[in-house]
């Protein structure tokens, strides 16, 4: 077999992804399969079960990814098409050597990728960077091995509901016309309540609205069918449905770090004193409420497979990502599941005696900004972080570098990370007044003047 070179923006910090017809094809898909086949192969193991999502270049990235594993000698059992967590789900049901999904997630639809597994745990960073040398030197195992096909939508669904507790609330559901659609369709008749479905066919093209719930206006039609149905909540997926968005009946958002705050209480009172981590982006507010339950609060760094390993490490039971991954150890297997999440949601409000809504208006108000996207190329983003933390650092800032850096000041905290999904800079302020938001905002453009980054008006 030939040696395969990647396009050296694809192998990421954990998972690969790029532009089809560009920077990724079915034979990045092949190599691909090849190498972490061999890598499997090395660990003892024989097995590995595939999903794939619904855009429209995944049948053909799934097949020449399933020949690949195959001809290094190992088997593929294919899940077929449904959410990232069905896959997860499978390899833990099926007791598979490892998994993956090949997905886009909530990038463009001419984007596509794949999440990996290397046994039960995610396979990212150096282990991504090592699949691209065993394919750079061809260094490939031998073999034939056998496929099959489980249909994991069914017992998926019923994993789901084993741990609902249920209540009677009226919620809309919008799938974006991503992956999880036929699961949030088969799953929603058997909740009690009432339910309303929005975009639930898979449709790789997203024909009405991108599949982002952290996107504001991409939650506009679910704030319209809450607010004209006077529902009680509403809840959005992303394209692979590991993550999750919410709103309450008035239409407000539920930001990730204020969701896992309303779900942090019912786990902590199951297992008191418990690590609960969130991610750099997270509001100062999280933490501190995290503490006053009884929790012992870890802010770390953003990305699904680095919260799941410090998930491991920290034998946490719950962590969370302003993005919408939740992660639930707790009851469950510890990965980011977004249907699993609306469930415990559910659950959560229902024990609370309350309305979303009246949660919603008992967390501490602060000022912050949303989450704001600066575009910068691939090959420049990590080097405007490194000049920025290299000037903080020269003028002695006070600032947290686990993940880009994390600025505090008397007015709150600003943050400048590099996504590792996209081709833009990540950042947000958190103040508490007006006035310090706008000097930290302020701060943090200044230092993107300083590397040469236009701010979008």
């Amino acid at each position: 077999m030939k040696p395969h070179n990647f396009h050296p923006t694809v192998l990421r910090e954990y998972d690969v992804r790029g532009i089809v017809g560009e920077t990724l094809g079915v034979d990045d898909a092949a190599a691909l399969g090849r190498a972490l086949a061999t890598m499997i192969k090395g660990d003892g193991g024989q097995s590995i079960a595939v999903g794939r999502d619904g855009r429209l270049s995944s049948p053909e990235l799934e097949a020449a990814l399933v020949d690949g594993i195959l001809s290094a000698g190992v088997d593929v059992i294919r899940v077929g098409l449904g959410p990232t967590p069905m896959l997860y789900y499978s390899v833990f049901a099926l007791d598979a050597d490892g998994g993956v999904m090949i997905t886009g997630s909530h990038n463009p639809a001419n984007y596509n990728g794949f999440k990996m597994m290397r046994g039960k745990a995610s396979c990212f960073g150096a282990d991504i960077q090592a699949l691209g040398e065993i394919a750079r030197n061809a260094n490939y195992a031998i073999g034939s091995g056998a496929a099959r096909d489980e249909d994991m939508l069914p017992p998926y669904v019923d994993r789901m509901l084993q741990d609902y507790e249920g209540g009677e609330f009226k919620i809309a559901w919008d799938a974006g016309n991503g992956a999880a659609g036929e699961a949030i369709a088969a799953l929603v008749p058997r909740l009690r309540g009432s339910h309303e479905l929005l975009y639930t066919d898979i449709d790789g093209s997203f024909p009405n609205h991108h599949p982002d719930p952290t996107e504001p206006e991409n939650l506009e039609d679910l704030q319209a069918l809450v607010r004209d149905k006077g529902l009680d909540m509403g809840i959005a997926f992303d394209g692979d449905g590991d993550r999750i968005g919410a709103i309450d009946s008035k239409g407000r958002i539920v930001w990730g770090d204020q969701l896992l705050s309303i779900l942090a209480r019912d786990v902590l009172a199951d297992e008191p004193g418990a690590t609960i981590i969130a991610d750099v982006k997270a509001s100062q507010v999280l933490f501190d409420q995290i503490a006053a339950m009884g929790g012992t609060p870890l802010m770390w760094r953003t990305g699904h497979s680095l919260i799941k390993t410090k998930m491991i490490e920290t034998k946490s039971p719950l962590a969370g990502e302003m993005s919408g991954h939740i992660f639930f150890k707790h009851k469950y297997y510890g990965f980011d599941d977004a249907l699993y999440a609306a469930v415990r949601l559910i659950n959560a409000v229902a024990a609370s005696g309350k309305s979303l809504t009246e949660l919603y208006d008992e967390l501490p108000e602060v000022i912050n900004t949303p989450e704001m996207r600066f575009p910068v190329d691939e090959e420049r983003k990590f080097d405007v972080v490194t000049e920025v933390v290299d000037r903080l650092r020269a003028r002695g800032a006070n600032f947290n570098d686990i993940d880009g850096a994390r600025v505090n000041t008397a007015d709150g905290w600003w943050l400048l990370r590099a996504s590792n999904t996209q081709a833009v800079l990540v950042a947000r302020c958190e103040a508490a007044t007006e006035e310090g938001l706008a000097r930290l905002r302020k701060e943090l453009e200044a230092e993107l003047q300083a590397s040469g980054v236009a701010l979008p008006r």
